[in-house]
């Protein structure tokens, strides 16, 4: 008992932030717990055994490659199977399930923990469906937020039309698949938020690993470009897509073509020839963009024009060249009974007879997915309710797989983690909404309890704004502030003025010696509001070199060379990288604010802001309202071997 005392206090003294965090971990735990538990019955009722058909093929090869390793199992002649004509094993199969419990097997080994083989193959699915309810939940964070994330990978921990394939002793190629999917989706997500070679490249190991795995990564090698032409489409493409796309499908081809069974389909096969028309379309799009930054607008549109003409007709012909002469390979008969239902029934009974391939009755829509058939609407409304670029992506996927779902029943496998992603989001958004009020009450209740005990008031915080709203921060949020409409100290509020007008890592110093743990700043570019700090900016400027700790602090640097005040791509290097430039427009180059506007248009300035894809480094976005004319963010704590 008193151990247990003893570690309640301690996590009672622990700071919010960090409660919320081990909590979410404890309830991720748990979820990935409960994801393996439900996929043992089949081992407890039956004991270790592999069922179903093709996974005692999938059993037998793995054996043999633990067994004689990779370079035999990979030359591999069974001359067993297909008698008299046998069969070439390394060529013929996606090879990444034997290979991952191999290499499980002999880890294993390694560290003296003897197991037999046909265990790892019988615990592989269960173990993974634990790995996938974790990636459901960093993609849904990704998407949403934390809470979505936990929703989501709650729910995919127990849906039947996941259970069903990831089952102990289930050792097919489906086991491990949906993992690499969804990683494939997560990676895909933070390349695309971020620009970051480093997370395109993660994405194209991520897609190599599913190709190695499952035939269905032609879902995804056709749903990402998918992805990036419709962000071309909405005027969304910028150089992070760009960065991302060209990085993920270059590395991932050359990787996907080390698959002896994929090989040169990946730039042969029409199957692939979209992901290679909109790696074509992306170099074309940059190029104009940078004709569009050299040239005047009369002669760029005539040069438009021409380009556009002189693609399609090169194109065209290539494509219809390149097919004739069997250099581009038909569609396979299971992509054309994906388009078309009847045409296996019709054309390859042999596909048709296999009861996966028959069209999704609506009753198993519900047996599968149960409740998710009724949040998922939600999900979808809470997404198209605030479009990004990640939440594009993901509408995408929910549309495209319920459709592919109700053409083919084993496509069910596809959609039942889109379901449950947006099913997390729709249920956490709703939860949130109504619930904020009950906890408002009760904190209302608390403080009204213990407003007269000084000891008890939350006074910690401190907040740096400008000096004209430091009387409402005061009455409204009974929060410390620097400076206020007092202005009885020029020195104090220039040195506010001085972090304003800073870069990130001088005003980080500045906030450091004020002991600042939050920054407010009002921002009217949504709204039109025009009487908003930006607008104040030059003031800040020039109280905040008006001292002598501000002599570094010149007006003219935050200028054009032709002396204009800009936020657009012409504005000042200086303006464009200071601290309250960045504070006003983090994340606002993503906003469409107008019809006919690019995204990021400030419509108090009239201007497409010029500085979009930047990442905060001293701060972090702890709120911002509705149309964006509060913006609070909170200073990052010290690193431990400092900045």
């Amino acid at each position: 008992m008193t151990t247990f005392t003893s570690k309640s206090r301690g996590f009672l003294k622990m700071s919010p932030d960090k409660q919320d965090t081990l909590i979410k971990m404890l309830i991720l735990s748990l979820a990935a717990i409960l994801s393996f538990s439900c996929r043992l019955f089949s081992v407890l009722r039956f004991e270790s055994v592999i069922h179903e058909f093709d996974p005692y093929f999938n059993y037998r090869t793995t054996r043999y490659l633990t067994e004689e390793g990779f370079y035999n199992f990979h030359n591999w002649f069974d001359d067993r199977a297909w008698y008299p004509l046998g069969r070439i094993i390394g060529g013929t199969i996606y090879p990444g399930l034997m290979v991952t419990s191999a290499v499980i097997y002999h880890s294993l080994q390694m560290i003296n923990i003897t197991i037999d083989i046909r265990n790892v193959c019988v615990f592989l699915a269960p173990l993974f469906s634990s790995l996938t309810t974790i990636v459901t939940y960093l993609l849904t964070k990704e998407l949403k937020d934390a809470g979505s994330g936990l929703v989501a990978a709650a729910m995919i921990s127990i849906v039947p039309g996941y259970i069903s394939r990831s089952v102990a002793g289930s050792y097919d190629n489906e086991g491990i698949a949906i993992f690499c999917m969804l990683l494939t989706y997560y990676t895909w997500i933070k390349a695309v938020k971020s620009g970051s070679l480093y997370w395109a490249s993660l994405c194209a190991l991520a897609y190599f690993y599913m190709v190695s795995s499952w035939g269905g990564y032609v879902f995804l090698i056709n749903l990402i470009p998918l992805h990036v032409l419709a962000l071309m489409f909405t005027g969304r493409f910028s150089h992070r897509i760009y960065v991302a796309y060209s990085t993920m499908y270059c590395l991932g081809t050359i990787l996907s073509m080390q698959i002896s069974f994929v090989g040169f389909q990946s730039v042969q096969s029409s199957e692939h020839m979209a992901a290679l028309g909109v790696f074509g379309l992306c170099q074309l799009h940059a190029f104009v963009d940078y004709l569009r930054s050299r040239m005047t607008r009369e002669h760029f549109d005539v040069l438009f024009k021409t380009l556009i003409l002189i693609t399609a007709f090169i194109g065209a012909l290539v494509g219809a060249v390149l097919t004739v002469t069997g250099k581009i390979a038909p569609w396979t008969g299971r992509f054309y009974s994906l388009l078309d239902p009847s045409y296996a029934k019709n054309n390859i009974p042999i596909i048709a007879s296999v009861s996966e391939h028959q069209p999704t009755s609506w009753s198993s829509f519900y047996f599968d997915l149960q409740m998710l058939v009724f949040m998922f609407p939600a999900g979808l409304y809470f997404c198209f309710n605030k479009l990004t670029d990640a939440n594009i992506f993901i509408i995408m996927y929910g549309v495209t797989s319920i459709y592919f779902a109700g053409v083919m029943v084993r496509l069910m496998l596809v959609l039942a983690p889109v379901m449950c992603i947006l099913s997390g989001i729709g249920v956490s958004s709703m939860l949130s909404t109504y619930m904020q009020h009950l906890d408002i009450s009760r904190v209302d209740k608390k403080m009204k309890k213990y407003e007269n005990n000084y000891f008890l008031k939350n006074e910690d915080a401190k907040v740096m704004s400008w000096w004209d709203y430091g009387y409402q921060i005061t009455a409204m949020a009974n929060r410390t502030i620097l400076v206020d409409n007092n202005t009885w100290n020029n020195t104090h509020i220039s040195r506010v003025g001085q972090a304003m007008a800073s870069s990130e890592e001088k005003a980080y110093e500045i906030m450091r010696e004020l002991d600042v743990n939050y920054v407010l700043v009002i921002f009217g570019g949504l709204t039109g509001y025009s009487s908003d700090d930006i607008n104040k900016f030059l003031w800040m400027v020039r109280i905040g070199g008006s001292t002598e700790k501000g002599q570094h602090i010149k007006e003219a640097d935050y200028y054009t060379s032709s002396g204009e005040f800009r936020v657009d791509r012409e504005g000042s290097p200086t303006l464009l990288n200071c601290l309250m430039y960045k504070m006003c427009y983090y994340k606002f180059g993503a906003v469409y604010t107008e019809a006919g506007k690019p995204p990021g248009y400030d419509r108090v300035r009239n201007a497409e802001i010029g500085n979009k894809d930047f990442e905060l480094d001293v701060l972090e976005e702890a709120y911002t309202t509705e149309h964006w004319l509060v913006r609070i963010y909170k200073v990052k704590s010290l690193p431990n071997r400092g900045i």
